[in-house]
């Protein structure tokens, strides 16, 4: 995105570890990250258990939350794929964007599609069953990190999406059989992804296309090179 220019020069490149924490519920937001490579779990934490919202890659952004307002985090943001990112101060942001509107309705646009993503999570929680709700996970984390290999254990997935162990395992089996998956130690390979987008239910075509019409295509590569 071209308007970025205005930012480069102010943005600090970051290394994104694994399990590193980007954000805490309760706690004030103080900088904004530009996703570049890796993954970023968004999730609810309350009472000793945690329930992941979205997934944020390739191009999202963590933190953008300031812009409805608020000054305290809702989430817990954190890194689940390693990766690249950069971040900014939200104050200094903030100055930049008064500056340049127009870099304040690109970020306002992805920060609707994203919040669909978290309340549409929710509903798929309550309405569809695990087959679906799996595909719907592994179709959007693709999308994500832009990559048919994602590199995660059936004990992440059956934490995160609320699910019984050995019903993660069972579907998993289920999909490596008809060839949609396969799985190795530690990682998930997509070989059928248009089968698997089958699968899931409507939430993923619904994200998607919400991630489709927002202007959420923010790349900070060519400003800061």
């Amino acid at each position: 995105m071209q308007d970025l220019a205005a930012i480069g020069e102010r943005l600090e490149p970051i290394v994104l570890n694994e399990r590193m924490v980007l954000q805490e519920p309760k706690r004030h937001v103080e900088h904004v990250y530009f996703i570049e490579t890796g993954l970023v779990s968004l999730r609810v934490v309350a009472g000793g258990t945690m329930l992941e919202t979205a997934v944020i890659g390739y191009r999202g952004v963590v933190g953008a939350s300031f812009l409805w307002g608020g000054h305290l985090s809702t989430h817990q943001s954190v890194v689940l794929f390693p990766g690249n990112a950069y971040r900014i101060p939200v104050d200094e942001l903030r100055r930049v964007i008064k500056e340049r509107p127009e870099i304040r309705k690109n970020l306002f646009d992805y920060v609707q599609a994203l919040t669909f993503q978290c309340v549409q999570t929710g509903l798929c929680g309550v309405r569809h069953d695990r087959e679906q709700r799996l595909a719907n996970w592994l179709c959007l984390a693709c999308d994500a990190v832009d990559a048919p290999v994602l590199p995660v254990t059936h004990d992440y997935l059956y934490s995160v999406l609320g699910l019984r162990r050995a019903g993660v395992t069972e579907t998993l089996i289920r999909f490596e059989e008809r060839g949609l998956i396969r799985k190795m130690r530690g990682v998930l390979q997509i070989d059928e992804r248009e089968h698997l987008e089958q699968k899931a239910c409507c939430c993923y075509k619904l994200v998607s296309g919400a991630y489709a019409s927002s202007q959420s295509a923010i790349s900070v590569k060519e400003p800061v090179s």
